[in-house]
Parts: structure tokens; sequence; C-alpha cells
């Protein structure tokens, strides 16, 4: 049918959405390459949530417009969705796709075959099916549920992906099923807020639910790690989720977002929650894994953040000494609240990052070197950003490089030697094959 190149910015949704498109476009016959050379068809799957990042995008899309006119492209995404006028001003040639239309990308290929586009920015997720995504190596991201509940002031991303939609548990279970089979050993359930998930399905079933269905019908070995929860939601429901997560078979990794350590700056951010309650979430997770990785996501330089708030943050960084912290500056988003806030001059931003960058490695690396010299297990899921290099997950998710041929989806035994701020360093002392052989 023809050749198409495809291209993925932002996070485990827009990769999930970009494997749909793959699966939707392959199973018609189209074969995927490598380089827009070599392409008939360009699919840029583009990312809102922060201000560099859509600038990257949209001198992308400048570029390609202006280096390949004849390409056919497909913008697709959360910058469709919440910036649509931008994108068209970008590449008006091109058809456009909102994440939750993302199934109908041979629609779009056939319009412009036909010498025309088409726009398709309304309606929701259609939860009926669930198409198998296309696995990175032993891994493959299945999102459970679209949208939250929330109403963050910084956040465009809610303009994007609004409306909670959950797919059902028997979807999930089937697709997990199908995706083992394939040989895949680590299955990533991610959503916008997962600790939301089942609020729009009868019967209402939580998160918890959803991963005691999962356990129970899926046999064998593999992984789940779950995705990002929001604070308020996760306290909903993380006594059942505790109870859930003893299985062993369930990644004691948890990625709660906190974004400051400042009750008035969460105020004025309109979390839910304040700081005293997800320190009380974060010592109820501890205390039933004391290794569990939580990992944050901390925003710098937010309107309202004083020297005072920003303190407060470093504080709570040193006290409950995160595993793995996404630093970010704040970046304004058209459509928010906080852009109309009186904003932090970007010096300001810059050198409080840096602080807290500082401390935050400080931190990293001293969790990290309390793993040299043990024998850990751990799964290989993934291959290295070196030649021959492989990344293993230990029970808590922290990642291990080591060397090794042929033990991709593999349970191990390794001896730490070395460490970064971020990850150990490992050296194979015995491989079992765990992943099922396709053929």
């Amino acid at each position: 049918m023809g050749r198409y190149y495809i291209e993925t910015y932002g996070c485990a949704l827009a990769e999930f959405d970009s494997s749909i498109a793959e699966s939707r476009l392959e199973e018609e016959g189209f074969a995927r390459v490598n380089s827009i050379d070599n392409a008939e068809y360009v699919v840029i799957n583009t990312c809102a949530v922060r201000l560099d990042t859509e600038q990257r995008i949209a001198e992308r899309l400048q570029w390609i417009t202006r280096q390949y006119p004849d390409k056919k492209l497909i913008i697709t995404g959360c910058l469709v969705k919440a910036r649509p006028g931008l994108v068209a001003r970008l590449a008006p040639r091109a058809s456009l796709l909102s994440p939750q239309n993302i199934d109908k990308i041979t629609e779009a290929i056939r319009a412009l075959d036909h010498g025309s586009k088409i726009v398709l920015l309304e309606g929701s997720r259609d939860t009926s099916t669930l198409p198998v995504p296309k696995p990175i190596d032993a891994t493959a991201t299945i999102m459970i549920q679209e949208g939250c509940l929330g109403d963050c002031s910084f956040c465009i991303t809610k303009i994007a992906r609004r409306q909670v939609k959950s797919y059902p548990p028997r979807l999930i279970v089937e697709t997990i099923s199908k995706l083992l089979n394939a040989g895949v050993v680590e299955i990533r359930l991610t959503g916008l807020d997962t600790a939301v998930y089942g609020v729009d399905i009868p019967g209402k079933p939580t998160l918890a639910d959803l991963l005691n269905i999962i356990l129970d019908k899926v046999k064998g070995e593999y992984m789940i790690r779950v995705g990002m929860m929001t604070p308020d939601q996760a306290l909903e429901i993380i006594d059942d989720l505790l109870e859930v997560y003893r299985d062993k078979r369930v990644y004691k990794y948890f990625h709660i977002p906190v974004q400051s350590g400042d009750n008035r700056v969460l105020k004025l951010m309109n979390r839910k929650y304040t700081v005293e309650e997800f320190k009380q979430l974060h010592s109820k997770i501890k205390s039933k894994y004391p290794e569990a990785l939580i990992a944050t996501d901390i925003i710098v330089g937010h309107p309202g953040e004083d020297e005072e708030a920003f303190n407060n943050t470093i504080k709570l960084v040193e006290e409950l000494k995160f595993e793995k912290i996404h630093l970010a500056q704040y970046s304004i988003r058209p459509h928010t609240k906080s852009a109309a806030m009186p904003q932090i001059p970007d010096n300001i931003k810059k050198e409080r990052s840096t602080k807290l960058a500082k401390i935050i490695e400080e931190i990293g690396y001293n969790i990290m070197s309390e793993y040299r010299g043990r024998i850990v297990e751990a799964v290989v899921t993934e291959r290295g950003y070196r030649d021959g290099s492989l990344v293993a997950r230990l029970e808590n998710y922290i990642p291990v490089i080591i060397q090794g041929n042929g033990i991709l989806g593999a349970r191990i035994k390794v001896k730490i030697v070395n460490n970064t701020f971020f990850d150990l360093r490992g050296e194979l002392l015995e491989s079992r094959i765990i992943r099922k052989d396709p053929n």
C-alpha cells in the first residue's frame, strides 16, 4: 500500500497512540521505514505539555513542509487538539487527527491520496475495541484510561485529553494475553491518571480491581508497571492498591507527582491535596514496601513560588529522598490559568532548577550506591543506548545496565558493580529465559 515514517513526541500515552497508528497501517499493508526520504506518508505525533517541546515540533514541521513539499503529512497528538490553529498554520496541507481519532489514520491517508485533507478534532476515544500495541523489545504499553478529574492551573493536556474514558478489563486482559504470546515480558499500564481508572465504567471497577483481574486471568511470568497517579486520587485507593502490589508480578513502582513542596503554591496550581497528605501517602507506601521506587514530578518557578516556597520544596525532597524526580522549569501554556498569573523571571527559574538538580543528583547517587556489591534479580526488558548493552529492571523498577547476548526477556541474577545517580551497572551471573517464543 505504501511506506510510512513516524515520529513521536511526549509521554507513554503518545507512544500508545503511535502504536495504534502503526497497527492500523500495517493491517492495511503499509510498511514502516526509518527515514523520511524513503516514505510516502509522514506521521508526526505531537506533544503540548511544554513550550520548548512545542517550539521543537513547530521547527520540525516547518522544516518537513519546506524540505519535502510532496510528502503526504498526517499530524496527530495533543498539540493538534490543544492548538489546532497553530498546527494548521505550520502545515496547511496536512491532515489533522486529535488523539481520540488516531484510529482513523487510514482515512486521513486516503483523503491525502485523493488530493484533499481531513481534520478530525472532536469526539471521544472509542473504548469498545483495544488495538494490540506494537511491542518495543520485550515491553509493551497499554493505555487503560484517558482523561482526569483535576483542573490544574498549569496544564494544557487537559484540553487535549479531558474526558475520562476507561477500557473495560476484558479488553485489557485479552490484549495482555496476546502481547505475552508475542514475547513481551513487561506490560506498562498507562493513563493520564491511572488512579481514576474505571469511574466511567458500569460497576466502577478501580485500578486495584483491574490489577486483580489481570493477575488472576493472565497466567505466566511477566511484570506489570503501573503509570502515573495524582496524589489525591491515589489516596482514595492506596490501601487496596498496596495489597495487590504484594504479587511478585507487579513492580513496586509508584509515579505520583507532588509538583511543589509548598501548600500555597499547590493551591495556586489547583492541586487537590496538601504537602501533609502527600507525606501520608509516601509513608503508607514505604511502610509496606521500604525499597519501593517512588517517582515524582516537580515544577520549579510556577507563578507565586517565592524563595520560601522553593525552600519548602527543597526540604520535602531532602526529607522524602525520592528515588526518581522529573524536574521541570515552569513553562507558560496558552489557555491555562497559570499563564495569566504574574510570572517569575527566567533567570530565577534557571537558578532554582540548577540548585535543585544538584540536590536530586546527590540523593539519587547515594540511593543507588547502596546497591553496590549486592547480588539481585532482574528482568531484561530493553536494548540499551550503547551497542550491546541491555536494560534490566529490579523488582522496584530501578534500571540495571548489563552486557549480554540473547537474553532479552530473561530473568537474571546480576552483581551490582557501579552506579550513576539514576541507574545501576551490573555483571551478569546467570540467566533464565522467560519470554515465550512467538514461533
